[in-house]
């Protein structure tokens, strides 16, 4: 990952950044869904300690880009070990999560450079697909970078 310069592997000194720009991901995508008014603000305790655990854990790569005064910019990836068919001979499946810049950085290539960066990684990890959801920002970038619309509707259930 040296040529994309400007990024670099999450520290632990990184979380709370990376909690702060998680949740402006949430304000951007708004509405009852991903910005329920009874959340609270438990979660940001539930996100740093589930992304320190990540950090130290080889399924997951958190990326970032720095800024004058805390990071500029995040993304992470993610692979799951599900079961191999003819469509994926190995089963492992990436996701992208949660890339998000700053709005001070933005239009500055930190998503794609990112991005890249979490797309090297998946070659390397020989994920044989990575899903993501994109925002109507990202949408536009993703599909440059040769991400296509699933076969699949997304249909999610919530217990």
């Amino acid at each position: 990952m040296t040529h994309h310069q400007h990024i670099r592997r999450a520290a632990e000194d990184d979380v709370p950044e990376l909690v702060r720009l998680r949740s402006l991901l949430f304000e951007n995508l708004g509405g009852d869904f991903f910005n329920p008014a009874s959340a609270g603000d438990d979660w940001r305790d539930a996100l740093a300690r589930v992304l320190k655990q990540k950090l130290t854990e080889d399924d997951a790569l958190i990326l970032v880009v720095d800024g004058a005064d805390g990071l500029a910019a995040c993304g992470i990836g993610t692979i799951e070990q599900w079961f191999p068919g003819p469509h994926s001979r190995n089963g492992r499946i990436g996701h992208v999560i949660g890339v998000v810049t700053d709005p001070a950085y933005r239009r500055r290539g930190h998503s794609r450079a990112i991005m890249k960066g979490l797309l090297d990684w998946f070659r390397e990890r020989e994920a044989v697909r990575v899903d993501l959801t994109a925002s109507r920002e990202g949408e536009p970038l993703y599909r440059e970078l040769g991400f296509f619309d699933h076969p699949d509707p997304t249909l999610c259930w919530r217990p």
